[in-house]
């Protein structure tokens, strides 16, 4: 069904006529102060979502194109919703989180209020996780991650003329190498056995190819070929598990 807020629609990326736009916005702002209300009770001001709700308003109204046949509404809800999830993601955290375990922390937070209500208590790990459907293991780590947004200072006094940063101790160098040998560890599973002796000896013993060579009975050239092969499937393997 053809509506005057197509018509409106056409005008604006017909022209680019300031006055249509404005007139869309004031039509579906609406929307965005609804969609923004539906966030507020994560602690963050309804003023600010409602101005995060605007701006994802505005881009659904700039790139959207009625000749794809999908009304307006079903475009600017999911681009509104994104708008604010990513506000929440990026400013309102304080621990960068998996984007999948903050999505269900979120789910998690709006279910637990209405629970406790219906329950007359705090829902268990397992009410929840019905609730969501994720499983326990999932809402445990989610719950954990719902304390990433609450600071607290390193100067709280926690007795004695101490503080919470007097409590912490410092970072031990040996982790770092612990972690890296962790990760070698994983990445060589990709490897046979024999590639995994060749590469041990290189890099852990410090042998030379010709050396590597001598105590495996190969020559120094399938020694380097072995390398130039392995080493890169090395390197891709590392580059795709950080992604």
């Amino acid at each position: 069904m053809y509506t005057p807020e197509d018509r409106l629609f056409e005008r604006y990326q017909a022209s680019g006529d300031p006055a249509c736009r404005e007139a869309l916005i004031t039509r579906f702002l609406p929307l965005a102060r609804s969609l923004a209300g539906r966030y507020a009770c994560g602690g963050e001001p309804f003023d600010d979502l409602f101005q995060v709700a605007s701006v994802g308003l505005l881009n659904a109204i700039d790139r959207y194109d009625p000749r794809r046949g999908t009304s307006f509404m079903s475009y600017a809800v999911p681009t509104i919703h994104g708008a604010i999830r990513r506000h929440y993601r990026d400013a309102t955290w304080s621990v960068r989180i998996p984007r999948s375990v903050h999505d269900l922390a979120m789910r998690i937070r709006r279910v637990r209020d209405p629970l406790t209500s219906a329950y007359g208590r705090p829902p268990t790990v397992a009410e929840l996780a019905d609730a969501v459907g994720a499983s326990e293991e999932d809402v445990l780590e989610a719950l954990n991650a719902l304390t990433a947004n609450e600071l607290v200072s390193l100067e709280l006094p926690t007795g004695d003329d101490r503080t919470l940063g007097d409590e912490l101790g410092d970072t031990d160098a040996a982790y770092d190498r612990i972690e890296q040998r962790a990760v070698l560890n994983d990445l060589f599973r990709c490897l046979s056995g024999h590639e995994r002796d060749v590469v041990a000896l290189r890099f852990y013993d410090d042998l030379t190819q010709r050396e590597i060579g001598q105590r495996l009975g190969v020559s120094q050239m399938a020694v380097s070929r072995l390398l130039k092969v392995v080493l890169p499937r090395l390197c891709e393997v590392a580059e795709r598990r950080s992604t």
